[in-house]
Formats: structure tokens, sequence, C-alpha cells
């Protein structure tokens, strides 16, 4: 499908022409694909109305360039019909390099929207010493998101979390959320009037490590979480790293898992009526007896 036309979008200008590249970047297309078809992340719209329009969230991580990346190549084959919007928000980070993104996005001919918010002040304002940002971080960032893409008119957010987020996530709800819970790769926000979609959910971490460092996009590192040790999270990734290391694969078994669910052999009331379950009398040989 990519290598049927010269024709490509600026984003992958200058890709490597390796058989290993190419390969990755079929890969991670596919698997885009698949997660926006599985989930149902295209709206039906009716006939002449507008295309649904999503507001595609560009941190500067390899994740985001990954994102971006994918969706667009979707849309210019034709493969995916909406809008996009790329949005990045600059949160008052100091020494945040507030040129790049805006730069690169003009260079790629790409739609997008900046919005600065000093949302870095007001978490180092109410997080006390020793505690982790990420919670009221991601709460007031995701809160500007939203309003975002209510102006802009789009029907969805689209996040760049990937594979290995969802399995992290995971097991944080596990090991000290006691719930069996985990970022869903479709969902509907509280108020009910935006999609949420994770489209990377079935790639892997490392799959968009290397590409947007072979592609060579300008990473923006997150100073503000990355500069904490001992997060919950890392924690978490530590322990998947060891058992990967120890038995390749088992991250994606364990990912499989998250989609192969029996609610009958949990041990959760309201998903399974277990008080109602029933042995069939009538077919028991009273000789067993």
């Amino acid at each position: 499908m990519l290598d049927e036309t010269n024709e490509i979008h600026p984003l992958f200008s200058g890709a490597p022409q390796s058989t290993e590249f190419k390969k990755l970047r079929k890969r991670i297309v596919r698997m885009t694909r698949e997660a926006i078809d599985q989930y149902g992340m295209v709206e039906a719209t009716p006939e002449g109305a507008p295309k649904p329009k999503w507001l595609v969230c560009l941190s500067g991580g390899k994740d985001s360039y990954t994102l971006l990346a994918v969706l667009h190549e979707l849309q210019w084959r034709g493969l995916l019909p909406v809008e996009l919007l790329a949005c990045n928000l600059d949160q008052g980070q100091p020494g945040f390099p507030a040129t790049v993104l805006p730069e690169f996005l003009e260079k790629m001919g790409v739609p997008h929207r900046i919005e600065y918010q000093d949302t870095y002040s007001i978490v180092m304002d109410k997080v006390p010493a020793g505690r982790t940002f990420c919670a009221l971080c991601s709460r007031l960032r995701r809160g500007n998101l939203y309003r975002i893409a209510r102006e802009e008119g789009c029907s969805a957010v689209v996040l760049g979390h990937h594979r290995d987020d969802i399995l992290e996530t995971f097991f944080m709800n596990l090991f000290h959320g006691g719930r069996l819970a985990t970022m869903p790769p479709k969902l509907v926000n509280e108020e009910g009037d935006l999609f949420l979609y994770r489209p990377l959910a079935h790639v892997a971490e490392a799959d968009c490590e290397r590409f947007a460092t072979a592609m060579n996009y300008p990473i923006i590192p997150c100073d503000l979480c990355g500069s904490q040790d001992g997060l919950q999270r890392q924690q978490v990734k530590a322990i998947l790293d060891g058992w990967e290391a120890n038995s390749p694969g088992r991250r994606q078994v364990m990912f499989r898992a998250l989609m192969n669910a029996r609610p009958s052999h949990l041990l959760d009331p309201k998903l399974f009526d277990f008080e109602g379950l029933m042995r069939n009398v009538e077919s028991t040989n009273p000789e067993q007896f």
C-alpha cells in the first residue's frame, strides 16, 4: 500500500529507504488502521455532511510525532475520511522550546493550533514537595484540550498512547488502585460531547521510538514529569522490561489478554451474575448419587 505511488505526505519526506524501515512503517500504519477499524473510531456521517474533525494532540515526544505522521499518511492515502488539526498545548514549562513545533508544523504543511496556558505554575504551586505532578498536570491539560476541541468544532481528541502505556496503566491500577482497568482505545468524556481516541493502542513503544528516531523528528522532552525519580509508572515499566527480557514477547501476550476478558472467570458480581447461576438438575443421572 505504501509504495504504490511516488507521492508522499511531507511528514514522510526524507524517510529512510531501507527494507527494515519500510517494514516498520508498514507495521505501524497497519496496526493503527486496525485499531481505528476495530474500535469504530470513524463516525458515520450523513451524505453531504462535513467529515468528522479530530484534534490530534502533539506534545513533541516520539509517540505523538508517530501518531501525527501515521494519521496523515492514512488520510493522504484516502483511508481516513476525517479532518485533522494538530494541537500543541504549551504549558509554560521553563526552557520549553516554543518555536520548535510551530516551525515544524508550518514546514510540513500540517493544519495546527498552538495554545499557551501556564499550567506549569499551577502544578508547582499546588503539588506538595515530593509528590508526583502527573495527576494534576494531566487533569489541567485534558481540560484545556477539551475546550480547544469544542472551539475548533472537533468531535474527538486524539492521543498518542501506545500498547506499552496501556499495559503500564493496567498494572498500575492492579498494584496501586485495586481494580482491573486501563486506558481504553475509545471512550466518551464525562460531559458526553467528545470522543477520546488512542489509535496507537496496538503499537509497541519501541516501534514508535525507532520510527521517530529514523525520521529525525525534533523531539522535545517533558522536563516536568521526566525530572522526578521513582514514579509508579517507571517502577511498573521496569518490571515489564524485566519480564520481557526473560521471556521475549511477554508484553504482547499480556496485551492480548486485555482483549480476551472472561467475566465468568473473575470475581466481580457486577459483571457476571454468579448468584443467578443454575445447575441443570433434569440432566443429572440419579445413579451417580
